[in-house]
């Protein structure tokens, strides 16, 4: 099947079967155990704890013919978790990456990013989006899920399939998680009531913040029709604070440095216009380079060969303070009727809503990021200076300086809907369908992302130190930067020279998702079943994007009698929160102020016809599926059960991008921008199989084999692209990327020695053929054949060299690991020993990819081989717990390896961006007060992890670092 041999597959069931021999011989020694029940015993159990969840979960995985694992709600209307990705990390396979605030926000599965999952609500394929800080890539527009849009409280059952089935819908490379919402008829009660009531506490923002839900079920008295409704409700104050750099980079890449007086060659030249001469990098700007320090940079040869290239800095070395405002609500409704054993109806509702207000704000070194037309790098002289041998910076004091107070507010929505039903029908004692109906749309509202900086020229003193060790440095800056007499917010002058700007963008992006699919399944007898069924999708992607007009763009003076101290206020408490040598405090704009100050208001926004695109892409696939599943429990020395099938998918895309161009003549903007329209279409075989080996009733063996695809991220097909003139980036689309496509194989050993205990281990490999990359070419902008006229406001010039990132299609590589998995009650043991249980997990994932670093019209200049992006080689996850009838007790530590966040492609020298290991500790404990009213307590990070990014695998060049503190919550359930 695909690229798997029959030779291959007779080796992996020999192997199993060499294994499974030593495991048999102790299984069968064990005291008789309850099998698993039947699928209808599994309704009747009545989840009271977490102990009674684990082994619900286990039943589930048990009684699977594909490789699943489940996380159920402790009780009613109680997730283990108080976020969904959080819970994910006890599942074996399974990291979880974080985002601002230290909040759980996708995971990877078996090494696969999150682009490489699919999650479907209540049955449906979902997509939600959030927006980020930068550094954590400013927001997610494509396939990827953000489980933090969600609240807990709405979801009863968590399940993740590693393995795929020809009766799952394609999309996924890792795996797919299916959230579930609770339904009236699977309680044991006519009526169910439960309240939470909960206080957050977090010790970087000092904050109390309340989070609360209720979950009301009633039934008829036949017990055939219920009515389930949920809601949720939380607000959290979050700060965070720490260092970032955003970018390491070589000192050719922005002209080197101003020489000492007296230095040959002269750097930069002499530029009357600049006022650079033989004693001035600029004007008013002398030259204070020590020979000694400016020698140094110009003895170390970068990796690429450029003399005085080797020495690596910050791009923007800055602390940051960034805070959150965040509310989440959410809420479903479950109508379900089941007027006989024949008939099941049911329609769900859901709702969600997570709305932000993020102010970031900074205090940067600006130079460094800044190359002779803006008077940056060039114009900086070097007054002392030590390097790592690699190259690295250890520490450095620089005179003219460009210092900035960078203030940004973002303020975003995620609001997602979906309406789905689902009816079941059994026509005969062997023919039943299944008829599902389904619409979903998630909308990212971002209004404003708005940026305003003050800016401090040619500052003396400002000094950066790693000597004290860590990835946090000490700096220092010359000026008071809490001063606001020290800052600028003016037109820019003629000679490149930057006196503070601003930037802003209006984003919209909706997707709207349909799904119609029929599915019957024929029961031939007890032994064997065949199932087939047809399915529609459709995608629809939508991406708005408004800027500020051309005649708006530029910084325009103050009102008369108006300062910079009437629109700004002070950022404290760093040198307590971060590290003792950090600033006390430093200058910060309010953004009202500042709109209130220069009219901002009456400022106009454009799209189109300004250069502005609204990319969209409409994606459809028709599938139909064909599959036999069988238990052939008699006929072979092993029982074998489990399923084969085949999924034929045809997928069509529509895309539409935007060109910026020149206007006509007479026409009130410089740029517009013409659509670029491209309809394609492939077609994908997706054979699967999963076996079943029963060794012993207690001993399981499986195996699986399958072609899968995944799709490329929808914000990256869309033709045209868009230009950042201030950054010197840009991006352009590619609607002509194909897939990702794999061929996958699975094995694995499941021994359910005691009740409620697993001991597994699973081996798993993946052949990715063909893979999606994003690269990176270093190219003047006048190469681009895009118009000038863009460049005006950021002061850039048309032969400066612009980063260009596309998305291509690149060879892919094996992938391959294995995972062990204990579950373990302690009820052998006697006394309160009994209570305890244990639960771990441990993955090992290696990777081989091909990825270009650098390429030149097309072909790729320079490359390497590295781990697949987001793929940590270490991933382990523990939890201990007590729990009795009164009062439960737990603590986990998840253990995620550093992994490779991207592959920061152009003229860097750095191969990759990486994600340092992180280990995060957590706690939780209740204590009934009464039957049925619940007091809990619930400790996050309680070891207080930073979050930490480099980037290159040899130097590791610290790139940000943040504290995100610890979390309590302290909160009450009811339930009636």
């Amino acid at each position: 099947m695909g690229q798997f041999s029959a030779a291959q597959l007779r080796l992996a069931a020999s192997g199993l079967a060499i294994i499974a021999a030593g495991f048999a011989a102790a299984a069968q020694a064990q005291a008789p155990v309850t099998p698993a029940p039947a699928k209808g015993d599994e309704q009747t159990i009545i989840v009271t704890g977490f102990r009674t969840s684990l082994a619900a979960a286990l039943n589930e995985k048990r009684a699977s013919a594909a490789a699943i694992d489940t996380i159920k709600a402790e009780d009613v209307g109680k997730f283990p978790d108080s976020n969904l990705a959080e819970s994910m990390q006890r599942v074996p396979g399974i990291a979880l990456a974080r985002g601002d605030g230290g909040e759980g926000k996708n995971i990877s599965v078996r090494g696969l990013g999150p682009g490489f999952t699919r999650v479907r609500l209540n049955g449906m394929e979902g997509t939600a989006q959030t927006g980020s800080s930068d550094i954590y890539g400013a927001g997610n527009t494509g396939r990827s899920f953000d489980f933090n849009v969600f609240p807990t409280e709405i979801f009863s059952e968590l399940a993740v399939r590693k393995t795929p089935s020809a009766d799952v819908e394609e999309g996924s490379l890792g795996a797919t998680v299916d959230l579930k919402a609770p339904h009236p008829l699977d309680f044991h009660k006519t009526f169910v009531a439960t309240v939470s009531a909960k206080g957050v506490w977090n010790e970087v923002s000092k904050k109390l913040d309340p989070r609360f839900s209720v979950l009301l079920s009633k039934q008829n008295e036949e017990g055939t029709f219920g009515v389930l409704a949920t809601a949720s409700y939380s607000h959290r104050n979050i700060r965070e604070v720490g260092y970032s750099a955003v970018n390491i980079l070589p000192t050719y890449v922005n002209g080197g440095f101003c020489s000492p007086i007296g230095y040959a060659p002269q750097n930069p030249a002499t530029n009357a216009a600049k006022g650079t001469d033989a004693a001035n990098c600029s004007t008013g700007n002398p030259r204070t380079g020590s020979t000694a320090a400016y020698n140094l940079i110009q003895s170390m040869t970068g990796p690429s060969g450029q003399a005085g290239g080797g020495v690596f800095l910050p791009r923007i070395p800055r602390y940051l303070n960034s805070r959150q405002d965040a509310e989440r609500m959410g809420g479903s409704l479950a109508l379900q009727w089941k007027p006989d054993d024949n008939t099941e109806i049911v329609f769900d509702a859901l709702f969600s809503r997570y709305k932000v207000t993020r102010w970031d704000n900074y205090i940067d070194a600006l130079s460094f990021a800044r190359n002779a037309s803006n008077n940056g790098q060039p114009m900086t002289s070097v007054v002392d200076l030590s390097v790592k041998p690699n190259g690295s910076l250890l520490y450095g004091l620089f005179n003219g300086v460009d210092l900035r107070s960078e203030s940004l507010r973002d303020k975003f929505t995620t609001t997602f809907g979906q309406a789905n039903l689902n009816i079941h029908h059994k026509f005969t004692d062997h023919l039943t369908m299944d008829i599902m109906a389904g619409y979903s749309r998630s909308i990212f509202d971002n209004p404003e992302r708005l940026t305003v900086n003050l800016d401090a020229i040619d500052t003396p003193g400002y000094s950066i130190d790693f000597r004290g060790g860590g990835s946090i440095p000490v700096m220092k800056y010359g000026i008071d930067v809490a001063n606001p007499a020290n800052f600028n917010y003016a037109p820019g002058r003629a000679d490149g020279t930057v006196l503070g700007n601003f930037n802003t963008r209006n984003w919209k992006v909706t997707t709207d998702n349909y799904t119609f699919e029929a599915n019957s399944t024929y029961e031939f007898n007890d032994a064997f079943k065949i199932k087939g069924g047809l399915q529609y999708r459709q995608s629809a992607f939508k991406n708005r994007v408004l800027g500020v007009a051309p005649a708006n763009q530029a910084t325009t003076a103050l009102p008369a009698g108006a300062s910079v101290a009437d629109f700004t206020y002070q950022i404290t408490g760093l040198n307590n929160l971060l590290i003792p040598g950090a600033l006390p405090s430093f200058l910060a704009t309010d953004i009202d102020k500042w709109k209130q100050t220069v009219g901002f208001n009456n400022f106009t926004f454009c799209g189109v016809e300004c250069g502005n695109g609204s990319p969209e892409v409409r994606e459809e696939e028709k599938s139909a599926f064909l599959m036999g599943q069988f238990n052939l429990p008699d006929t072979l020395p092993i029982p074998i059960r489990g399923d084969v099938g085949v999924r034929f998918v045809n997928t069509t895309q529509h895309t539409v991008g935007y060109i910026p161009t020149n206007a006509a003549a007479g026409s009130a903007y410089p740029t517009v921008a013409i659509p670029a329209i491209v309809d394609r279409s492939y077609s994908d075989w997706l054979p699967s199989a999963n076996l079943v080996l029963e060794f012993t009733p207690h001993l399981l063996g499986r195996l699986s084999a399958a072609k899968v695809m995944s799709r490329p991220e929808l914000g990256v097909l869309p033709s045209g692209g868009s230009v950042n003139a201030v950054t010197r980036t840009a991006t352009i689309g590619n609607p002509y990327l194909d897939p990702i496509r794999a061929s996958t194989y699975d094995a694995a050993l499941e021994w359910y020695f005691r009740p409620g205990s697993l001991l597994s281990v699973a081996y798993f490999h993946k052949d990715i053929s063909t893979y999606i990359q994003s690269v990176s070419s270093l190219v003047p902008y006048n190469t681009l054949g895009l118009p000038n006229s863009l460049l005006t406001a950021a002061g850039t010039q048309p032969t400066d060299l612009f980063t260009v990132t596309r998305s291509v299609n690149t060879k892919g590589g094996p992938l391959n690991g294995f995972e062990v998995n204990l579950q373990l009650p302690f009820t052998f043991l006697r006394g309160f020993a009994k209570d305890f249980g244990l639960l771990a997990n441990y993955t090992h994932v290696s990777s081989k990819v091909n990825y270009v670093l650098q390429s030149s019209g097309g072909a790729a200049t320079l490359s390497t081989t590295a781990n697949l992006v987001n793929m940590s080689p270490d991933t382990a996850s523990g939890t201990l717990y007590y729990e009795n009838r009164k009062f439960s007790i737990r603590g986990t530590i998840n253990y995620r390896g550093p992994f490779i966040r991207q592959i920061p492609s152009g003229a860097n020298d750095s191969d990759i961006l990486g994600n340092s290991a992180t280990t995060f500790v957590d706690a939780s404990f209740s204590y009934n007060l009464m039957k049925d009213i619940k007091f809990t307590i619930e400790g996050q990070n309680l070891t207080d992890e930073h979050n930490t990014l480099y980037i290159d695998s040899g130097r590791q060049d610290p790139l940000f670092n943040t504290r995100i503190g610890r979390t309590i919550t302290v909160g009450v359930n009811a339930k009636f």
